[in-house]
């Protein structure tokens, strides 16, 4: 698997299971740092996902801690608009862990800290921020361009 997902506490149920949709779409495992902000059962939730949650690979990881001890050999490269590095300037390599931090809150210091990387979405003047699972789409997309990893057709 050239990259996995992270998403750190996801808050909206429709947003985490947008995301594990496009995951399973590019053929992606995610990886849900929780508490997540809502249950599973979640109509939204399903609705989002619709079919393609049964296609999905993902593991839920019981703390932020649990994810360091079970991933932190990887390179995490957090999206946030906090960033410092555009994405169309970050060379992403195989084995990378793109995460996503909350819809409310982002991420705590210590998982900015972290961070290999933080990278950030140019936008227009005045904008604030784009939905994650939108910004989650692009910075995966880009990522499976540059390692020549996209789905073949």
């Amino acid at each position: 698997m050239p990259i996995k997902i992270a998403l750190y506490q996801p808050d909206i149920a429709p947003n985490a299971a947008t995301v594990i949709r496009m995951a399973a779409c590019f053929g992606l495992e995610t990886l849900v740092i929780e508490p997540a902000g809502f249950l599973w059962s979640d109509s939204g939730f399903r609705r989002a996902g619709m079919d393609y949650l049964d296609l999905a690979r993902v593991e839920r990881v019981p703390s932020w801690e649990a994810f360091r001890d079970r991933h932190g050999a990887s390179r995490l490269i957090l999206m946030t608009t906090a960033g410092d590095i555009a994405l169309h300037e970050f060379s992403f390599r195989p084995g990378d862990i793109i995460m996503m931090g909350r819809e409310s809150a982002g991420v705590p210091q210590a998982v900015h800290a972290a961070a290999a990387a933080r990278l950030v979405i140019p936008m227009a003047a005045g904008a604030r921020a784009l939905n994650i699972a939108m910004a989650c789409a692009m910075a995966s997309h880009e990522a499976l361009r540059q390692l020549s990893a996209l789905p073949v057709r």
